[in-house]
């Protein structure tokens, strides 16, 4: 295995040095940024699919971004793919005692718990819980994050109940936003009740992203169906009625 990891740094070195790739040699960390973004939802795709060979080929698209990004620090000067594996190993090492150490926990929650603590020995979450969460995250997953780390404190709903009302809340702060016509404060409320929403899902142990995903998926199967109907019927959208599309609609979700 070691070989074959070595031969995807020897491509690389390759790629980035005079003989090798024009393209490759003038990246950086920066221009590089989108490519990592779109491979790994690339992998969350496949993933939520359960596509094995789509895994493997995007798990392998991840890693050449991983080693792409040592070999440009490497060339700056900084630090090369063994100081990353070196790194991310001391890292594992030290968060797992209950695996490499003499400590002992029985279920994920307390595993969790000590993660927090492991961190602060780190250097970490040392001015704030909420110390260290990227503000490029998506607003869905970064909202879900935040308010992860508050309920580790005690910050948090007793029942779902409480939840559900301050999503109620806050959608009758919208129906009065909507009266004033105040575009500033139709938008805070819809953000609020986003934020409100994603709490329920997280005290619902359910993955908000994950839950939109699936949904996205699902109203565009469905509306593929939709246009695919319109044309049996020698019909364009534009030119069917909202209630033709609904009929429509209506019966695309009775034949799943």
């Amino acid at each position: 295995m070691e070989d074959k990891f070595q031969k995807l740094v020897d491509i690389m070195e390759k790629l980035r040095s005079e003989e090798g790739c024009p393209w490759d040699r003038v990246q950086t960390h920066d221009t590089l940024k989108r490519y990592l973004l779109e491979e790994t939802y690339e992998l969350i795709e496949v993933i939520e699919k359960k596509d094995y060979r789509g895994i493997r080929e995007e798990l392998g698209d991840l890693l050449l971004q991983v080693v792409f990004h040592s070999k440009i620090a490497k060339d700056e000067g900084h630090f090369d793919i063994n100081d990353v594996i070196d790194s991310i190993s001391r890292k594992m090492i030290n968060r797992h005692p209950h695996v490499f150490g003499n400590a002992s926990f029985n279920t994920p929650e307390e595993v969790l718990t000590q993660w927090d603590e492991r961190k602060k020995e780190e250097g970490k979450l040392q001015s704030s819980i909420l110390e260290g969460i990227p503000q490029a995250l998506p607003a869905l997953l970064k909202a879900y994050k935040i308010q992860s780390r508050v309920a580790k404190v005690g910050f948090d709903w007793e029942n779902v109940e409480g939840v559900l009302s301050k999503i109620e809340e806050e959608i009758e702060e919208l129906k009065v936003a909507l009266k004033l016509n105040s575009k500033e404060k139709i938008e805070e409320e819809i953000g609020d009740i986003l934020f409100s929403i994603v709490n329920l899902a997280r005290f619902l142990k359910i993955d908000p992203e994950a839950a939109l995903r699936k949904t996205n998926r699902k109203f565009e199967e469905r509306f593929k169906k939709l246009e695919e109907l319109a044309i049996k019927q020698g019909k364009s959208l534009k030119d069917m009625s909202l209630d033709e599309m609904d009929n429509l609609w209506e019966k695309i979700k009775e034949s799943e």
